[in-house]
């Protein structure tokens, strides 16, 4: 019986003993009712024992209960590459695209390749904020001391030549909708799942925007493979080719590696790629003319890199049911991250969202502008992001919506490469202005231009000022602390398959000294110390 009732029973006895008798049966009466009272509250406290106050209850049972909610709410699985047609890197096809990825033969000047700004142990990119493409001083060097030469054939003058932040190929074939910061090559009918290979077609530079390219190939990222080694920053360059259109420029390299015609530069000296076209393309008996094409260049290279799937994260294990798979720390980030600025959160799965944390769209988000820029403006030295493409007022300065998975391992992040951290990244996001005014300049690598980096970056947070005003759905400023800054960080950190980060489980997306090497132009990759990458 609860303390209640005994207060009530020493009260009945006592006003018995101090009561007139006259008084007696009101007495007993009101004790009575007094006696009862307390019985019922003793019995609803017993009752009641499992929720009281001063139980205390396990934060992290209730942090559990809050995801597991937004989880299906938000209808996530925690695999994105479920339900996909995704090619094996044991695929005869995905075999011949990693040699034709490594090979510098698809360089015009054959100093570059693929994989110069794109290797699997730098996060499918290269380490840097703006890559150096052709005329690398050590074209084998990759990552952190790669620089461009001073006495390269065009006017960079040994500042970096690509204008910017190269997007890592991991997780390619999960994209739907665009390829490249602008968008440039994108699917227009946008189904999801098939990674632009619905049968509505595939816009491409070399069309006009809105309109479908015929020679684009079969999926978003066989599209993509066309246009780097058109680039005179990236692979082309400014001696064989220089004057070529795009067309031009893949059937020379075709012939090239197919050792037939008279491309321009000439042929290769050592040549035993039609061997590998057959295997790769299954066509023993097939010749040259027929199989190196640069069509099946461009298939071979995507099947590669479609390969390159890796969703095994922490987060996938949560996900589904392993509460133990991530830390509270993330778990309290997790919660920051899918929820709304009105209930607490920083909103960031407006954008970043379901299991692929993209929506694959266009956003003003500010973010600090570094390097030469796109040819846009009055200087030639912006970027106007993808109004480049769509000519819409609303997008400019907008950049597609970068996934988020392994983003850990691809760094350093924005379109131009300039947060160095994540928490950075964050910080940019939730106030561009304050970032830009406290942005650390000395911390630039001197080879990138940064002269206009202000101007024009105020020039894109006035931008998305002006679109909030104007009612367009636009990421808004948020005050958040320290400590949920970090939250979000480790949260985000759970997001990364931990086989990007394992050179062993890595390996059979990487050629090294021991594999063939058909025109003796294989890419050897060393970091800035001449290990092997």
């Amino acid at each position: 019986m609860s303390n209640l009732s005994l207060n009530n029973s020493h009260f009945i006895s006592s006003a018995l003993s101090n009561s007139p008798k006259k008084d007696f049966k009101t007495i007993l009466r009101n004790s009575s009712i007094m006696l009862a009272l307390s019985l019922f509250l003793a019995g609803c406290n017993d009752n009641n024992s499992n929720t009281d106050d001063n139980t205390p209850v396990d934060p992290v049972i209730t942090l559990d209960t809050e995801l597991r909610e937004i989880i299906t709410a938000q209808k996530l699985t925690g695999d994105p590459s479920t339900d996909r047609e995704l090619p094996s890197i044991d695929d005869p096809q995905a075999q011949l695209g990693m040699k034709l990825f490594y090979t510098k033969s698809l360089g015009g000047d054959l100093d570059s390749a693929c994989v110069s700004c794109h290797h699997p142990m730098l996060g499918g990119g290269d380490d840097l904020a703006l890559p150096v493409g052709v005329d690398a001083e050590q074209p084998d060097l990759l990552g952190p001391g790669r620089v461009h030469s001073v006495t390269g054939e065009h006017y960079y003058s040994g500042a970096a030549t690509v204008p910017r932040n190269s997007p890592t190929t991991f997780n390619i074939a999960l994209w739907d909708n665009y390829m490249f910061h602008d968008g440039r090559v994108e699917s227009l009918g946008k189904t999801p799942k098939k990674n632009g290979n619905d049968g509505l077609g595939i816009r491409t530079p070399d069309v006009a925007f809105g309109t479908s390219d015929s020679s684009a190939g079969i999926n978003l990222v066989a599209a993509q493979a066309r246009f780097p080694v058109t680039s005179d920053e990236e692979m082309k360059n400014y001696t064989n080719f220089e004057g070529t259109t795009n067309a031009e420029v893949r059937d020379n390299l075709a012939q090239r590696i197919g050792n037939y015609g008279n491309p321009l530069g000439g042929m290769l000296a050592v040549n035993d790629w039609l061997v590998e076209f057959q295997q790769g393309f299954d066509a023993p008996d097939g010749t040259a003319e027929e199989l190196i094409t640069y069509n099946n260049i461009a298939q071979a290279i995507a099947e590669y890199e479609r390969s390159q799937v890796f969703v095994e994260t922490p987060w996938k294990q949560y996900v589904q049911g392993d509460n133990d798979a991530i830390s509270e720390t993330a778990k309290r980030g997790a919660k920051l991250f899918f929820n709304s600025q009105e209930n607490g959160g920083a909103n960031c799965s407006s954008c970043h969202s379901g299991d692929f944390f993209t929506d694959e769209d266009f956003h003003v988000i500010g973010m600090i502008q570094l390097g030469r820029g796109k040819g846009d403006g009055e200087s030639g030295t912006e970027d106007f992001g993808r109004y480049r493409e769509s000519l819409n007022e609303d997008e400019m300065f907008a950049f597609r919506t970068p996934s988020l998975l392994n983003v850990t391992a691809t760094g350093p992040w924005g379109h131009s490469g300039a947060s160095k951290t994540l928490s950075h990244a964050i910080r940019t996001h939730l106030n561009p202005q304050q970032a830009l005014d406290e942005y650390d300049w000395s911390q630039l690598n001197p080879a990138i231009h940064a002269t206009d980096s202000v101007i024009f970056t105020q020039r894109a947070i006035d931008k998305l000022v002006q679109n909030r005003a104007a009612g367009i759905p636009s990421i808004e400023d948020i005050s958040l602390t320290d400590t949920e800054v970090a939250e979000l960080v480790a949260f985000i950190e759970t997001l990364t398959d931990p086989c990007v980060e394992d050179r062993e489980c890595m390996s059979q997306w990487i050629l090294d000294e021991n594999d063939n090497n058909p025109d003796g132009l294989r890419l050897d990759a060393i970091d800035q110390d001449g290990n092997y990458l």
